[in-house]
């Protein structure tokens, strides 16, 4: 039986390393052996801006990679959480009754929406203000470099 609470806190914690496609949908799942890979290229990005420093320009396209997959994997535990006891037991446990208490929401369950809530837009917005501010000062170094 796939618990609900458990599958929203391994969404939150362990999403972009795939665990609770694993725990939902087994080993065989395509999508839970890929999602290590832009948390990997993210990680890679933060590696370069610390050699490399912030001008880097491959660090500006792969740093989001990390933030959007920890973005999209807290709004999964958000989804995940707030599905109904019928839904959740009919997708996850279709064995089981429709209220069987896998399925059910509890006081954990509302603590990893409310931390995914916070995280997941954290992380979303610090994303997406550091990709445009690193692009339009790249639009403003060469602006520079035409002008002169």
């Amino acid at each position: 039986m796939k618990n609900k609470t458990v599958a929203t806190w391994l969404t939150f914690i362990g999403g972009p390393l795939g665990l609770h496609r694993f725990y939902l949908r087994g080993a065989g799942d395509l999508l839970g052996w890929l999602l290590p890979l832009p948390t990997a290229l993210g990680l890679y990005g933060i590696e370069r801006v610390q050699q490399n420093g912030v001008d880097d320009p491959w660090s500006w396209v792969l740093i989001p990679l990390l933030g959007f997959t920890m973005a999209g994997c807290a709004l999964t535990a958000i989804i995940y959480g707030l599905m109904t006891p019928e839904k959740w037991n009919a997708r996850f446990n279709p064995s089981a009754p429709l209220d069987a208490a896998p399925g059910q929401t509890n006081w954990f369950t509302i603590g990893s929406i409310a931390l995914a809530l916070l995280v997941g837009t954290t992380v979303l917005m610090s994303s997406i203000a550091f990709s445009f501010q690193r692009y339009f000062e790249y639009q403003i170094e060469e602006a520079r470099k035409i002008s002169q």
